[in-house]
């Protein structure tokens, strides 16, 4: 991990206070002047981050960069070695988790995007995925589960989303279909499972749930055979929580992580 990953993960640990230069340069192992240019670095790429003088440094909330140490910040420790793996932008979030699947990832394994150009839907629809919304994908192996069901294990997975939902926002929603959220009649997020099997023994190897939820996207410039039916946790620029909350939160429903 870099200093700058380092120093990251320290500022999304400690979102309501300030932490100073040298806290961060002891728990880094590094000098003063190298959380500097840490800082420096992480600005560049879009971070607010705040500086007063005598008391430190501090993540504005206002920052909503999806990263793999803002996800695991907000992990109990029981799930904070998951291996977790974030993109600008992939075709499919499903299709590199379901790579990762078949070179022997483990359980829990999760792939995130900023966007996606080739999310799928049930029956290969074509799932829209801009910037706004919130797209991962988790690994999932069958003798870790209750159940391996397609129904059940979709039921469990649709759970975990509206749980973490109704935990973080207190936004109710629910489930109708097989595989679809809803809020007030529309629609807000799609899941959808996909498997791998060994050939000669018919065994099933993993499974990867793929999670789409519309964030604070603007709906109004969907498709048009989309908007209608479609909407999103937050408006535009109106969201109570980050990105990077409500990923954790999920992954710590579905993998059921203990405090």
């Amino acid at each position: 991990m870099s200093t700058s990953e380092k120093v990251l993960f320290i500022l999304e640990s400690n979102k309501l206070i300030y932490i100073s230069g040298e806290e961060m340069a002891r728990q880094c192992g590094v000098s003063r002047n190298a959380v500097w240019k840490a800082i420096r670095d992480l600005r560049k790429k879009g971070y607010d981050i705040e500086a007063i003088s005598n008391k430190g440094y501090k993540l504005k909330g206002n920052t909503d960069i999806i990263s793999v140490e803002g996800i695991k910040a907000g992990l109990p420790e029981s799930c904070s070695k998951s291996d977790i793996f974030v993109y600008d932008s992939l075709d499919s979030t499903s299709d590199k988790a379901k790579e990762l699947a078949m070179k022997g990832g483990d359980h829990g394994t999760v792939v995130v995007a900023v966007t996606q150009t080739g999310g799928r839907g049930r029956k290969d629809h074509t799932f829209y995925s801009p910037e706004g919304g919130l797209y991962m994908s988790i690994i999932l192996k069958p003798e870790l589960l209750q159940s391996t069901d397609s129904k059940a294990v979709t039921a469990f997975v649709g759970a975990a989303v509206i749980s973490a939902i109704k935990e973080l926002t207190g936004i109710e929603t629910y489930i109708d279909g097989i595989n679809d959220l809803y809020v007030d009649g529309k629609k807000i997020c799609g899941i959808l499972l996909e498997s791998g099997s060994e050939f000669d023994s018919n065994t099933l190897q993993w499974i990867v749930a793929g999670i789409g939820i519309n964030f604070d996207s603007d709906i109004s410039n969907f498709p048009e055979d989309i908007k209608e039916r479609a909407s999103s946790l937050f408006d535009t620029g109106k969201a109570t929580i980050a990105k990077n909350a409500l990923i954790a939160k999920i992954i710590e429903k579905i993998l059921d992580c203990q405090p």
